[in-house]
């Protein structure tokens, strides 16, 4: 009986490792858990763009939004263990998840960690009509109509939320926060007057303010950005330490081979380290920022922790 089972499980064992060297052979997807148009949705469409000359196979882009990103990942969580079904989303967001919401899959037992992608501060942009032109000058129009202006989120409890909390409790405003599907939607129903001021992600919200949708008030990072050097820091305005952003990385189901996660790994930081890519993300204000499956899982452990006791600092509830 026991000679049986060692023979299965030794051809098991060798379809496994030529599946991992073979791989891939068929399309592989890549889930963005929120909206077209977001910071995810526009990095998952550049680096598909890119992998499918490395791989020789198709990637598509599948949008799944919905409770801040947690259905797409749900999806993926459950998904074969193959490198088939990739997810692509704000980890931040990810992270926070666990702090807000009863969740049908745990981050850190249900996800193969791959890579960080990118890093890119928060835009803190407001309605055009809104008459400030500076941190100080929103922070006393919203002290004078308490709870009045509208804070547009991409999702309660995602990364950009708990940047409007996090300048709620320096400042001591009060935002009426407004929920969208993803960020995308949010800068919609910013633009259209839906709501007053956002918190998001450069890449996909620039665009936005370079058309003259938004008025840029300033950038959540810690020092200025390269390409908009005028713009000051939250933190210059006298928010001490004030960093905030969207950290966009690739997860695949847990139990993934290894041999796969570490060429999805190795294929997707190489695609991101060419000149080109470097300087059109740099461009738009994403600075490529990767790990490997170590240090990724490593990150999204430290970063639940810091996120928990933020959440329970702030009595952040649904």
């Amino acid at each position: 009986m026991n000679k049986v089972i060692a023979a299965a499980c030794g051809a098991w064992c060798l379809i496994g490792v030529a599946s991992a060297q073979n791989y891939p052979t068929k399309t592989i997807r890549i889930i963005v858990p929120y909206p077209a148009g977001g910071t995810s949705d526009i990095l998952a469409r550049l680096l598909s763009a890119k992998l499918n000359d490395v791989f020789g196979q198709t990637l598509i882009v599948d949008n799944r939004p919905g409770a801040n990103g947690n259905i797409g990942a749900d999806l993926v969580a459950k998904s074969a263990p193959d490198g088939y079904t990739l997810l692509l989303a704000d980890l931040g967001a990810l992270t926070i998840s666990p702090s807000i919401y009863k969740l049908p899959f745990d981050v850190v037992k249900d996800f193969a960690p791959v890579t960080m992608v990118t890093y890119s501060p928060h835009l803190l942009a407001v309605h055009p009509a809104v008459p400030v032109k500076t941190v100080k000058e929103l922070v006393a129009l919203a002290k004078s109509k308490p709870g009045l202006l509208n804070f547009a989120v991409s999702g309660i409890g995602g990364a950009p939320h708990l940047a409007g909390v996090a300048f709620e409790a320096q400042t001591g405003v009060k935002w009426t926060y407004i929920p969208y599907k993803g960020g995308s939607d949010a800068i919609i129903g910013l633009a259209s007057g839906q709501a007053d001021a956002i918190f998001n992600g450069m890449l996909a919200t620039y665009p936005h303010v370079k058309s003259g949708k938004l008025k840029l008030i300033a950038v959540s990072s810690s020092k200025r950005v390269a390409s908009i050097p005028d713009v000051p820091t939250v933190a210059e305005a006298g928010l001490k330490d004030f960093e905030t952003g969207s950290w966009q990385g690739v997860v695949a189901a847990a139990g993934t081979p290894k041999d796969i996660v570490g060429r999805l790994n190795g294929e997707i930081s190489r695609v991101l380290g060419t000149p080109d890519m470097k300087e059109n993300l740099a461009k738009q204000g994403a600075e490529v920022y990767t790990m490997t499956p170590e240090q990724l899982g490593n990150w999204l452990k430290t970063e639940i922790d810091k996120w928990a006791k933020v959440v329970k600092a702030a009595n952040l509830k649904l």
